[in-house]
C-alpha cells in the first residue's frame, strides 16, 4: 500500500491499481470540504450474524461460485449487509476499515436526489418548476425549459456523452474542470460554467439517457432553493438527523463547487445508514421523517411512462429488462422491489423491499464499467436477500453492532484480493 500512496497521481488515482489507494484517500488528492454529523446521536445497528459467504451464486461467465467468490472477482473494498434492521456481516479489505471513508462515485447521486426530495416536502423546491427558476445562468442555452423533475429522472434534452474511455467526450470535459485530472480545458472556468452553457438536441422529458450533467445542475438547483452549499444542505438535512457515526466529505472544483455527480465520500456503515432510510420510507431508527414518506414509493412505482422511456431510450446497458430509473435512482426489475443505487468502479447500494434487506458494496473495479461484475454483484445481493428471507434461516443471536463490526474487522473476512476477473467479449 506504501507503494501506492507514493505513486499515485492526479493524472492516475482513477485507474488501477492506483484507485485502491485513492478511492480511500480523495481528500489527499483532491480539493475537499467537510459534512459534518455535528456531534449528533449515533444510531447504531444491532448485529445478528448470518453465515452468508459461501451462498451458490450463478456466474455470468457460466457456473456457480459462491458470494465469497465474487467479492473476491470484483476488487471488493467494503462488504456489508443489514436485514431486518440488524446487520448480518460486515467485511472489509485489508486496505479499508471501518472508519475509512470511501469515494462513493454516483452513488453520490442517489445522495442528492434525497436533498432534492426533502427541500421539496419542505417546500423550498418545486420538482415540477423550472430550472431557470433557480438558475436563470441557463435562459438562453440548453437548460432553459428543463424541469426539476427532468433532472431528477434524467431526461432532459441535453448533449451530452457519458462514454469514460473516450478522453473527448462531455463527462471527461467535466471531469477536468472539476479537477480529477490535470486541466487541459480551455474557455469554462468551472464546472457550473460548463453546464450553464451546455446545449440540448431533443425536446426536454423525453427519454430516459444517464448523464452525470443532470445531478450536477440538480445540486446547484438544490444549493439555490436551500441557501447553501451541498456540503452544508447534506449535514443538516441528512447527517445530522440520520445517526451517522462518522463526518463525511465532498470533492469541489477548483472554485470550491460541490461534484455532486460522484464527489462524495463516506464510511460504508453510513451508507447502509442511507439505504436502510430509503428501505424504511424516510424514517429513521428514531422515528424522525427524514425523507417524504412518499419517495421510496415513487421511485418504485415510477413515472407513468418511465418503463418505455427506459427501455426504448437507456445507455444502460448492463442489462435491466422491465426497470426503470426515478429520482437518481436505478429500479432493476420489472417488480419493482428492489432498489439500487449505483456508481461507477463497483460501488452499490441494494435495498430490497420485499425482503427488508440493504446490501452496500464499495469497490475499485480496474475499469469504469463492467457488465460481468455488475451482474454478479447484483445476482449475489438476490441471493442473499431469498436466503435471509427464508424462514428456516434462524438468525444468530443479536449481539451489539459494535462488537460485531471489531469481529469483522479483526477477522477481516472479505475475500483477499485476487485481480481483475477475467472479462467477457
Amino acid at each position: 500500500m506504501l507503494q501506492l500512496e507514493t505513486s499515485t497521481t492526479l493524472a492516475n488515482w482513477q485507474d488501477a491499481p492506483f484507485n485502491r489507494w485513492g478511492f480511500l484517500h480523495v481528500d489527499q488528492i483532491l480539493p475537499t470540504v467537510p459534512v459534518r454529523r455535528n456531534g449528533a446521536p449515533i444510531e447504531p445497528f444491532a448485529a445478528a450474524e448470518r453465515p452468508i459467504l459461501q451462498l451458490p451464486v450463478p456466474r455470468m461467465a457460466g457456473g456457480v461460485g459462491t458470494v465469497a467468490d465474487v467479492l473476491g472477482d470484483t476488487e471488493t473494498d467494503a462488504f456489508m449487509v443489514v436485514h431486518g434492521g440488524r446487520l448480518v456481516h460486515e467485511s472489509y479489505a485489508p486496505t479499508m476499515t471501518p472508519e475509512s471513508r470511501h469515494l462513493l462515485m454516483s452513488v453520490t447521486k442517489s445522495f442528492i436526489g434525497a436533498v432534492a426530495g426533502i427541500l421539496a416536502d419542505r417546500g423550498v423546491l418545486d420538482l415540477d418548476g423550472l430550472v431557470s427558476t433557480y438558475v436563470p445562468e441557463v435562459i438562453g442555452f440548453g437548460y432553459q425549459g428543463a424541469t426539476v423533475r427532468n433532472l431528477l429522472d434524467m431526461r432532459s434534452g441535453i448533449a451530452f456523452s457519458e462514454t469514460y474511455l473516450n478522453p473527448d467526450s462531455e463527462i471527461r470535459v467535466l471531469e477536468h474542470l472539476a479537477g480529477w485530472r490535470p486541466n487541459v480545458v480551455t474557455g469554462p472556468s468551472s464546472t457550473y460554467d460548463y453546464l450553464a452553457r451546455l446545449p440540448a438536441d431533443r425536446p426536454h422529458g423525453g427519454g430516459f439517457k444517464y448523464r452525470s450533467c443532470e445531478t450536477d445542475m440538480l445540486g446547484w438547483v438544490c444549493e439555490r432553493a436551500g441557501g447553501a452549499t451541498m456540503a452544508t444542505l447534506l449535514s443538516e438535512l441528512i447527517w445530522r438527523r440520520l445517526g451517522m457515526g462518522n463526518d463525511a466529505y465532498i470533492a469541489v472544483d477548483l472554485i470550491g463547487a460541490a461534484i455532486h455527480d460522484g464527489g462524495l465520500c463516506a464510511t460504508a456503515r453510513d451508507v447502509a445508514r442511507f439505504g436502510q432510510l430509503l428501505l424504511d420510507d424516510g424514517k429513521a431508527r428514531s422515528g424522525a421523517q427524514i425523507l417524504p414518506g412518499w419517495w421510496t414509493q415513487d421511485v418504485l412505482t415510477g413515472a407513468a411512462d418511465a418503463k418505455d422511456a427506459f427501455a426504448h431510450t437507456s445507455s444502460f446497458e448492463t442489462g435491466m429488462p422491465g426497470g426503470h430509473y426515478r429520482h437518481q435512482l436505478w429500479v432493476p426489475f420489472a417488480d419493482g422491489r428492489v432498489v439500487v443505487a449505483l456508481g461507477i468502479h463497483g460501488q452499490m447500494v441494494y435495498v430490497d423491499q420485499a425482503t427488508r434487506m440493504v446490501g452496500v458494496k464499495l469497490s475499485t473495479w480496474p475499469l469504469p464499467q463492467s457488465a460481468i461484475r455488475f451482474h454478479d454483484t447484483l445476482t449475489a445481493f438476490g441471493v442473499i436477500a431469498a436466503h435471509l428471507a427464508d424462514s428456516s434461516a434462524a438468525p444468530a443471536e443479536a449481539v451489539p453492532f459494535q462488537a460485531a463490526a471489531r469481529r469483522a474487522t479483526d477477522r477481516r473476512d472479505a475475500p483477499p484480493d485476487t485481480g481483475p476477473a477475467q472479462e467477457t467479449p
